[in-house]
């Protein structure tokens, strides 16, 4: 049944069935002479049907995996995706006492943050008060209490206040590319995929404002679609960062870039 929508149909079947039992694929292979009862196999017809409607497996389920931890996830936030993972891995690879996330939807990125510094002071800022919710019960449920929620677009929520670090995984698909209307991606928050200039205004936002935002020598890192690193860092060095450099993910693509704030005389 599955087979048509999906890649993974057998596993995505696993997983509902788990849903809608209640059980571990290790308790449901231990008994497997046990039958369904009737109110589990009606859960279960349900979420294959909304499967194969294309809903994603992670809202169906209501979680997701990122990092060495599981988040909540709703219709409300993007599901987290491996390539994000390599913008986590990055930032960490220099430790921060202050760290500023743009767009923090579910909080996966301030959350894996906060777990590895937990001394650090960590803001993340989203326009959407959804997203917060979601994040805020992320943070709570994983016990990470250095993590202030902000609501608002960008830097608006901060201030004048200045971080050793500043991460984000903004939109960045432009509104004629068709990824966003096809698959899982139908059923993702439309404000965190797609942005104008050809996907490029939210990146052009994030790193102009920057200045006003790092530390002397502070970091920038933020995850691009994969045709988009030679302007990513090009608007880098325009605004005087230093030490520019792009990461590939998996499947060899541009998918991370960033750089460090070069000392400045702070306006």
């Amino acid at each position: 049944m599955l087979d048509a929508v999906s890649a993974s149909a057998a596993v995505d079947a696993d997983w509902l069935l788990g849903a809608a039992t209640g059980q571990s694929a290790a308790q449901r292979r231990a008994h497997p002479e046990q039958p369904l009862a009737e109110p589990a196999w009606r859960r279960y017809q349900g979420l294959l049907q909304r499967r194969y409607r294309g809903e994603p497996v992670a809202y169906l389920l209501g979680r997701c995996g990122f990092m060495d931890f599981e988040l909540v996830v709703t219709p409300a936030v993007l599901i987290p995706r491996p390539e994000t993972e390599h913008l986590v891995e990055a930032a960490l690879e220099s430790p921060a006492a202050r760290v500023l996330e743009l767009g923090t939807g579910s909080g996966c990125i301030a959350i894996a943050l906060g777990r590895a510094w937990p001394n650090a002071r960590i803001d993340a800022t989203d326009q959407s008060a959804e997203a917060l919710t979601v994040a805020n019960q992320n943070a709570a449920l994983l016990g990470v209490d250095n993590l202030r929620l902000r609501q608002g677009d960008w830097y608006e929520p901060v201030g004048t206040a200045r971080y050793d670090l500043i991460v984000s995984n903004p939109p960045y698909i432009g509104p004629a590319e068709p990824e966003p209307d096809q698959g899982d991606a139908r059923f993702e928050p439309r404000a965190a995929l797609r942005a104008d200039e050809s996907g490029l205004a939210a990146l052009r936002i994030i790193i102009e404002g920057a200045a006003a935002h790092l530390e002397d020598a502070g970091r920038l890192w933020v995850e691009h679609g994969h045709t988009q690193g030679p302007a990513v860092r090009e608007y880098l060095a325009a605004q005087g960062f230093e030490a520019i450099e792009t990461r590939r993910d998996l499947a060899g693509h541009e998918r991370i870039s960033g750089g460090r704030r070069g000392a400045q005389r702070h306006e």
